[in-house]
C-alpha cells in the first residue's frame, strides 16, 4: 500500500471526493460495491504444528506459506495502538542527513477489517503520508502469498538475537500483479514462521505515490504467537515534486487491552478468606484535611489506572524503580516531606513530553529515549516535583467515575494535564532550587547541552517535541545560559541520543525495560544522530527463553551466516 501520496494525488483529492460522492448516490438498478479491496474469507487457523520436518526445499516453502496464512487470521483478532513518526531530512556536509521536518501518527488499528485503524489523536497532521501504509508494511501479502505469485530462492541461514532463521530472497513472477513484496525473509526454523521481511511493495512508484522500503519485525509475545512489533521505513531518493528523502519508525503495543490485571486482582480475592477485615487501626470519619487528601489521591489514582487499561502508560515495573530513585535523592535532600509519596510512571508515546498528575509524575518514553545522562533526568524530574508540589484543582474533576470511562480511542481528547506557560516559570525557578541542595548540582552541563538541542530542534522537529497529554521540557535559563555551546562536530559532545536508544517495550504487556546495551563508542559525528529515527535491531528470543533468561545486548546478526 502506499504511504505516500504523490503531488498530483494531492491536487486531485477534492476532485475525486467529489466524483466518488456523487457515484454513491443511489440509482434505480444501481447494486451496492466496495472500492476497498476485502479480504477472502478465512476459517480459524490451524494452530496445530506439525512436528514431522520437511525433507525437501518444497515442503519447508509449503510450510512457510501455510503458516503465514494463519499468521494472517491469528493478526486479525486484534486490535493494537500503532504509532509512526516519520522525519523528513536533507543531507548535510558535515552530519549526512539530519532532520527537516516531521510527522506523527498514532491510532488503533482494527486488524479484524484488515488494513483498518483510527486516529486517537486531537488533531490529525500527517502531511502527505498515509497512515494505512505503514500499518500494511505489518504483512508480506495478505492475499497472494504463494509460489504461484511469488519465486522462493534459498539465501542462507543465520540468526536474529536467539532465533535461527532460513533466509530466502522472495520476487514476484512476471505477470503476477501489483502491490506484491519483493525483498527477504527471515524464517525461525522450528514453527516455520516469517520474524522478519525486509524490501518493497512493487511498483514501487505510481501516479498515485509512493511504497517506501521497508524493514518489518514480529516478537513471539506468548506460546507460539509472533505479532509484528516494528518498522523501519526509509527512501533517501528524490525522484518526483514535493518528495522528500525520509526515515520512519512504526511501532506497535497494546496488543492485550483491557482490564487484564484488574480480572487477575479479582480472581485472587475469590479465593480469600470471607473472613477478611479492614485492618485500619483507626474508625472514624476523616477530618476535611484528610478528605480533600484522599479525594486527590483517589482521582490520581484511578487517572493512571484508566491510562493504563487505555495502552498509554505502563504498567509498574523495574523502569519506575529507577526513575524513583532519583526523585527520592531531590526528595531527601531537600528535607521535603510530602504524603503520599511521590512516583514516577512511563508514558508509552515517542513524544517528548512530561506532566504531573498530583503526585504522580510521567514522563515519556521518547523523553527517556534521548536523555544523555542521569543529571539530565534529574533536571526533569526536579522540574515535575516542583509542579507535583502545588495542588491543581482541574485534575479533582476525575474524583467522579463517570469522568473514567473513557476508552482508548478517545483517551488523548478527554484528558489533558497541560499546565500555563507562568506555571512553567515558577516550576523551573523551583527546581532550579532543588537541584542546588541534590547530588547533581556539579553534574548540570550536559542538562544545559540537552535543553540547547530541543531548542535547537523545536523548528525541525515540532510533532516529536509536542506533547500529547502534558508539557514540553521547560528550557530552565540558568541552564539554557550556561555551559557549552553546542558543537555538532564534537565526538565527544552528546547533548542528545536517537530515538529508541534506552527503553525496550514489550507490545504484549505494554511492560518496559531499560536496553542493557551502552553503545560502542562514537566513531564519527555522524554517529551522533541526537533525537533522530535510527533503524530497529531487535534482538529475538522465543517467548519460554525471555521468561528464563534476561535479555543480552540489543545487537543483531543478520546476512550471512551458514550456507
Amino acid at each position: 500500500m502506499l504511504v505516500r501520496k504523490s503531488i498530483w494525488a494531492l491536487a486531485l483529492t477534492t476532485l475525486f471526493a467529489v466524483v466518488t460522492f456523487a457515484q454513491s448516490q443511489p440509482s434505480g438498478n444501481a447494486s451496492p460495491s466496495s472500492a476497498t479491496p476485502v479480504a477472502p474469507a478465512t476459517s480459524a487457523p490451524d494452530t496445530h504444528l506439525d512436528s514431522t520436518r520437511p525433507t525437501s526445499l518444497n515442503q519447508l516453502l509449503d510450510r512457510i506459506i501455510k503458516r503465514e496464512h494463519d499468521q494472517i487470521t491469528l493478526i486479525s483478532l486484534y486490535r493494537p495502538i500503532i504509532e509512526t513518526y516519520i522525519q523528513e531530512i536533507k543531507r548535510d556536509k558535515e552530519m549526512g542527513f539530519v532532520p527537516s521536518h516531521d510527522y506523527y501518527y498514532l491510532g488503533q488499528a482494527d486488524l479484524a477489517r484488515g488494513i483498518s485503524e483510527k486516529s486517537i489523536l486531537p488533531k490529525k497532521s500527517f502531511g502527505a503520508y498515509i497512515p494505512p501504509g505503514f500499518l500494511e508494511s505489518a504483512y508480506v501479502d495478505r492475499y497472494h502469498f504463494d509460489k504461484q505469485h511469488y519465486q522462493f530462492q534459498y539465501a542462507g541461514r543465520t540468526f536474529l538475537g536467539d532465533v535461527r532463521c532460513w533466509m530466502f530472497d522472495v520476487t514476484p513472477l512476471p505477470k503476477a500483479g501489483k502491490q506484491l513484496f519483493s525483498g527477504r525473509i527471515w524464517v525461525e526454523d522450528q514453527n516455520y514462521t516469517i520474524v522478519r521481511f525486509n524490501g518493497v511493495f512493487l511498483p514501487q512508484r505510481s501516479f498515485l505515490g509512493l511504497n517506501a522500503h521497508f524493514d518489518s519485525w514480529r516478537e513471539n509475545v506468548q506460546p507460539d504467537l509472533w505479532l509484528p512489533a516494528l518498522i523501519f521505513s526509509q527512501e533517501l531518493t528524490k525522484k518526483g515534486y514535493g518528495e522528500n528523502p525520509f526515515r520512519g519508525q512504526t511501532r506497535f503495543w497494546g496488543y492485550r487491552l483491557g482490564g487484564v490485571h484488574h480480572e487477575a486482582e479479582f480472581s485472587d480475592i475469590l479465593v480469600d478468606s470471607p473472613a477478611v477485615q479492614d485492618d485500619s487501626t483507626t474508625a472514624q470519619d476523616k477530618t476535611p484535611v484528610e478528605a480533600e487528601r484522599m479525594w486527590e489521591q483517589e482521582a490520581e489514582e484511578n487517572t493512571v489506572d484508566t491510562l493504563v487499561r487505555d495502552g498509554l502508560i505502563a504498567p509498574e515495573g523495574p523502569v519506575d524503580k529507577v526513575l524513583n530513585t532519583v526523585l527520592n535523592n531531590l526528595i531527601v535532600t531537600n528535607n521535603l516531606n510530602i504524603e503520599p509519596e511521590p512516583r514516577c510512571r512511563v508514558l508509552l508515546t515517542s513524544n517528548i513530553e512530561a506532566f504531573s498528575l498530583n503526585h504522580t509524575i510521567v514522563l515519556s518514553r521518547g523523553l527517556l529515549d534521548v536523555l544523555p545522562d542521569e543529571a539530565t533526568l534529574a533536571v526533569v524530574i526536579a522540574e515535575q516535583l516542583s509542579d507535583a508540589l502545588v495542588p491543581k484543582l482541574a485534575e479533582e474533576q476525575y474524583g467522579f467515575a463517570d469522568r473514567l470511562q473513557v476508552p482508548t480511542e478517545k483517551a488523548l481528547r478527554e484528558f489533558s494535564f497541560k499546565d500555563s506557560r507562568d506555571d512553567w516559570q515558577a516550576t523551573g525557578e523551583k527546581a532550579i532550587a532543588l537541584l542546588r541542595n541534590s547530588p547533581y548540582r556539579n553534574e548540570l552541563a550536559t542538562a544545559g547541552l540537552f535543553l540547547k538541542q530541543l531548542s535547537l530542534s523545536s523548528k525541525s522537529l515540532p510533532h516529536l517535541i509536542s506533547p500529547n497529554l502534558g508539557n514540553r521540557i521547560y528550557p530552565v535559563a540558568e541552564l539554557l545560559n550556561a555551559g557549552q555551546q553546542l558543537a555538532p562536530g564534537d565526538v565527544k559532545q552528546v547533548p542528545a541520543l536517537p530515538l529508541g536508544a534506552r527503553i525496550k517495550l514489550d507490545p504484549w504487556t505494554n511492560e518496559i525495560e531499560l536496553v542493557k546495551s551502552h553503545g560502542p563508542a562514537l566513531q564519527s559525528a555522524r554517529e551522533k544522530e541526537p533525537l533522530q529515527i535510527t533503524p530497529f535491531m531487535p534482538y529475538l528470543t522465543r517467548y519460554s527463553e525471555r521468561k528464563a533468561v534476561s535479555q543480552p545486548a540489543s545487537t543483531t546478526t543478520s546476512g550471512g551466516g551458514e550456507k
